[in-house]
C-alpha cells in the first residue's frame, strides 16, 4: 500500500490515496499504520477517495481505528497533495467529508503551492454540544465549568472540523495533562470525545499551549486547536485576534479576521516522505 507521510500545520498524518489502489478494513489499517509508522503522539490516517458528489472524498481515521468527522488541517493538506501528486490540475475544487462538502483554493507560484484557502465555515462557540451549530447571545464566548478530579476548568468548545475545547490555565507546563485531559475529553457535554487544549497567556499576542489528543495522549498541537485557543482567547478578552501559539511542535501564527470570520494560519504543511506499507 503506497502512502505519504505529511506534517500538516501541527498534525502528523499518513495519507493513502485510493484513486489507484484499494483498501479493505480501514479501521484495522488505521491502527496498524499508527503503531508501525507513528508511535506515541500520532494523529491518524487520511484516505483520499473518489467521490460522486465532489472532486475527491476525504476520510479521517484516528489511531484507535475510529472514523472522525473531519480535520481542517488534513483537508488543507489533501488539497495540496492531490495537486502536487497530479490527481488534479485544478486550483479550485471541492472535497467531500462526513461534515459536508468543503471548497478549497490553491495559490500557485512556479508550480509550488504557496497558499491553501479552505472554506470550512465560521468558528462557532457553545457549551452544549460539539460540533456546535448555534452562537450564544451577543456573540459572547461561553466558558462552561467542568469538574475534573479535584479541579474545575472553564472550557470553551469550538468546531472547525473535529471537536476541540480549550481551557485557559495559569501554569500550563506544571499541569498533569494525562490526569485532566483524559477526564475532560469524555465529559458528558460532548456527544463524541473532544481534543483538549490547555493554554496559558504570556501576553495578548502570545500563548503557551499543550494538547491532549483524545484516545492518544499529549501530542503536537493541531492547527485547529491553535485556532480554537485564539478564538476563545479573543472572545474572552484574554488575547488579541493575532496570536503566536507556542507549542510542542513549534510556533504557529494565527490571525482571526473578525469582520469575515476567516482564520489565517502560518505553519508547515509538507511531505516528510513517501513509501509503501507491507500488508498487515
Amino acid at each position: 500500500m503506497k502512502f505519504t507521510k505529511m506534517q500538516a500545520y501541527g498534525n502528523d498524518y499518513v495519507y493513502i490515496e485510493l484513486i489507484t489502489q484499494k483498501m479493505d478494513n480501514p479501521s484495522e489499517w488505521a491502527r496498524y499504520v499508527s503503531d508501525r509508522h507513528f508511535g506515541v503522539g500520532s494523529d491518524g490516517m487520511i484516505l483520499i477517495c473518489p467521490s460522486e458528489r465532489a472532486d475527491f472524498r476525504m476520510r479521517v481515521f484516528n489511531p484507535d481505528g475510529s472514523e472522525a468527522e473531519m480535520c481542517g488541517n488534513a483537508i488543507r493538506s489533501v488539497a495540496k497533495l492531490v495537486y502536487i501528486k497530479g490527481f488534479t490540475d485544478k486550483t479550485d475544487f471541492f472535497i467531500e467529508t462526513i461534515g459536508g462538502i468543503k471548497k478549497l483554493h490553491l495559490d500557485i507560484d512556479n508550480n509550488e503551492v504557496i497558499m491553501i484557502t479552505a472554506e470550512l465555515g465560521a468558528p462557532v462557540l457553545d457549551h452544549r454540544k460539539v460540533p456546535v451549530t448555534v452562537k450564544n447571545n451577543n456573540n459572547r464566548c461561553i466558558e462552561y465549568p467542568v469538574k475534573a478530579h479535584d479541579r474545575i476548568f472553564y472550557i470553551t468548545a469550538v468546531s472547525m472540523g473535529n471537536p476541540h475545547c480549550v481551557a485557559y490555565v495559569d501554569d500550563v507546563m506544571s499541569l498533569d495533562l494525562p490526569k485532566y485531559g483524559s477526564a475532560i475529553e469524555s465529559n458528558f457535554i460532548f456527544p463524541q470525545k473532544s481534543n483538549v487544549e490547555f493554554a496559558q497567556v504570556i501576553d495578548r499576542n502570545n500563548i503557551l499551549m499543550r494538547t491532549w489528543e483524545r484516545n492518544c495522549g499529549e501530542t503536537l498541537a493541531c492547527g485547529t486547536g491553535c485556532c480554537v485557543s485564539v478564538v476563545a482567547g479573543y472572545l474572552t478578552g484574554r488575547t488579541s485576534n493575532k496570536v503566536t501559539v507556542h507549542q510542542l511542535g513549534g510556533d504557529i501564527k494565527i490571525k482571526w479576521d473578525t469582520d469575515n470570520d476567516n482564520l489565517y494560519m502560518s505553519g508547515n504543511s509538507e511531505i516528510v516522505f513517501d513509501g509503501e506499507i507491507d500488508e498487515y
